[in-house]
């Protein structure tokens, strides 16, 4: 496998910033009557087939990754739940970033997206035993309360926390749990990041499915779905940011990459703003400014961390 190298996970994670930019403004520029359920499932179907050309090229080529690699019974049996547990948990994660970005706004799920580092952070910490020093969990309350002041719309009531912000919050959550697990496959198996996003997108499908067909949901309105251009560009683009993002976390770790794509939720309020008509209020733009200011304090305590460990 080749070695990690920090210059080229830190320029992915660059390009990844600018993808995941348009992706909530691709999703609310659809026909809203389109169901999110159904919306999701149609834009899935896309990832996979835009996933298929490289993940076959592989398999035609030299680089076999997975299928290469001689594993015990029980190695691979783990293999098979990891893979079957992280596409259900990016199925569900797609489902809910559609509903989030339909029924919070764009502006509001980018936001809410920004705490996937605090949640990669936590489960490095209890997976991976990663423990974290008096300055980062300082930095870390300052982020959790400014997470309690957006959503609370700006005033730390209870009564006026929003439901749908929560909902929003669950796509990092599972994006951070399914993240971790699956970097520390691609540091330790010769799984490629072509298979990695293709496994992810069929599974993930696969799950939508099986939650449309337990709702009846699969109706007329799913094949007027599968060939709505939105559902294609948002399919492409997000394909596009999975086999990118994978192959920036097997350089460098998950909560640094997160980091690195922390302002792309200013692009997005410009484009939500322009194309969506979406009003930006002053709470969010204060609360946009002190969640990445963590980030990033919370990326040069890590950073700072390992120099002493390393000394």
């Amino acid at each position: 496998m080749r070695r990690p190298d920090t210059k080229i996970g830190i320029l992915l994670a660059l390009v990844c910033l600018a993808l995941l930019a348009v992706m909530p403004v691709l999703s609310n520029a659809r026909d809203l009557r389109m169901e999110a359920l159904v919306f999701a499932f149609a834009l899935s179907v896309w990832q996979v087939v835009f996933a298929v050309p490289l993940f076959a090229g592989e398999m035609i080529g030299t680089r076999k990754g997975v299928f290469a690699a001689s594993w015990a019974p029980r190695r691979r049996r783990r293999a098979l739940v990891i893979a079957l547990a992280t596409g259900a948990m990016f199925g569900l994660s797609t489902y809910l970033y559609v509903l989030g970005a339909e029924k919070a706004g764009s502006v509001n799920l980018a936001i809410a997206i920004q705490v996937y580092p605090l949640f990669a952070i936590a489960w490095e910490t209890i997976f991976l035993g990663r423990r974290k020093t008096a300055l980062e969990l300082l930095i870390t309350s300052v982020l959790l309360a400014t997470l309690v002041f957006l959503a609370t719309g700006g005033t730390f009531r209870p009564s006026g926390l929003s439901l749908w912000f929560l909902v929003a919050l669950g796509v990092p959550f599972l994006w951070s749990v399914a993240h971790v697990i699956i970097r520390e496959e691609l540091t330790q198996t010769p799984v490629t990041p072509a298979q990695v996003t293709f496994f992810r997108v069929a599974i993930s499908t696969v799950f939508l499915a099986l939650m449309l067909v337990a709702g009846g949901g699969f109706d007329g309105g799913v094949a007027r779905a599968l060939f709505a251009s939105h559902a294609i560009v948002l399919g492409l683009v997000y394909y596009l940011e999975l086999i990118v993002w994978f192959h920036a976390v097997r350089h460098i770790d998950v909560s640094l990459a997160s980091s690195i794509t922390a302002p792309w939720p200013a692009v997005t309020m410009v484009l939500a703003a322009v194309f969506l008509g979406e009003a930006v209020a002053p709470y969010q733009v204060v609360s946009f400014v002190l969640i990445v200011a963590c980030i990033y304090g919370l990326t040069l305590a890590s950073l700072k961390r390992g120099r002493q460990s390393a000394a």
